[in-house]
């Protein structure tokens, strides 16, 4: 030491490898290689038969806006004339329809794919790096279903209150 200062001494701490070992032992969960078959069964059906409640709620949702239609007549200094409603008159009801397909399109897929995994007893889920790939992917049509319901709420609003300056009758009331 040349120039006068000491070095500490250097402190360790050694742990013991079996406290290692039942460390790793006794995580679980479905991401976790070492868990218990029947439970990863258990979660992977699960997972199955929510792709499948997505898919059919979905295809109703696709169902309900591709029927979706409206008339009713206005009456404009003694005249009747009848107006129409229909989804793809506006751009953000097609916004809408679109998104909806598009879910049930990644539904299928997704439901494809887990099932037949869970046929050839695989797991849906094998890795963490899978799984946040499927979080990301749903929460991209999460975040794109919003934003076209949200864009299609405008014209529903509109739809409902009426343009106060025009003689538009308020199409929620028809049927």
């Amino acid at each position: 030491m040349s120039n006068g200062r000491k070095n500490p001494p250097e402190v360790g701490i050694q742990m013991s490898e079996a406290k290692f070992a039942s460390e790793s032992t006794t995580m679980s969960g479905p991401l976790v290689s070492g868990s218990d078959h029947r439970a990863r069964r258990k979660t992977d059906l699960t997972h199955t038969i929510l792709r499948f409640l997505c898919l059919i709620s979905s295809l109703i949702s696709v169902c309900f806006m591709a029927s979706a239609k409206q008339s009713a007549n206005v009456s404009i200094y003694g005249l009747s004339f009848p107006v129409y409603s229909k989804w793809s008159f506006s751009d953000s009801f097609e916004y809408l329809l679109g998104m909806s397909a598009a879910v049930a399109a990644h539904s299928l897929l997704q439901l494809l794919l887990s099932m037949s995994k869970l046929s050839k007893k695989l797991p849906v889920i094998p890795s963490r790096n899978h799984a946040w790939l499927i979080f990301a992917g749903d929460q991209a049509f999460a975040y794109a279903m919003m934003s076209a319901a949200s864009a299609a709420s405008g014209v529903t609003n509109l739809n409902h209150t009426g343009i106060r300056h025009t003689p538009l009758p308020d199409f929620s009331a028809f049927e």
